[in-house]
């Protein structure tokens, strides 16, 4: 289930300012996605989450590297990784539009403890936006 977490009117800085701090290239899990295979892409490409996508590429989870440790933990005990993503991943996601504005964004990030959330544009995952790219951008522009 994927929702947007409601948020008070902010600023209006624009658009093109999260457009400008939008990640586009990340990696997309499917649900039946072994666990091992999807956090070595998440460890070695650096992202702290990856967005996860059913066969029509309808956003139906998120698995970040948090929820990898699990799994990860289990296959040093027992020497042996099972699972798939679908196993692993939360299914309730925090997302923001596209149209949302920098002031939007960063108080949902203020609000909750996620570190990336994906961007929806025509309820389809655009790309990603991670905390600190937001962050970084409030300092520019104050």
């Amino acid at each position: 289930m994927t929702h947007r977490v409601p948020m008070p009117p902010g600023a209006v800085m624009g658009d093109e300012v999260i457009a400008a701090i939008l990640l586009r290239d990340f990696p997309a899990l499917g649900p039946d996605t072994p666990i091992r295979r999807a956090a070595a892409l998440l460890v070695e490409g650096g992202f702290a989450a990856a967005p996860v996508l059913d066969h029509e590429l309808r956003l139906v989870g998120i698995l970040t590297q948090k929820d990898c440790f699990r799994p990860a933990l289990h296959a040093s005990y027992h020497r042996e990784w099972s699972g798939r993503v679908a196993d692993h991943m939360s299914g309730d996601v925090i997302c923001v539009d596209m149209e949302d504005d920098l002031i939007r964004v960063a108080e949902l990030f203020l609000a909750c403890p996620h570190r990336v959330v994906p961007v929806m544009q025509a309820r389809r995952v655009a790309g990603m936006v991670r905390r600190s790219d937001v962050l970084a951008q409030l300092i520019r522009l104050g």
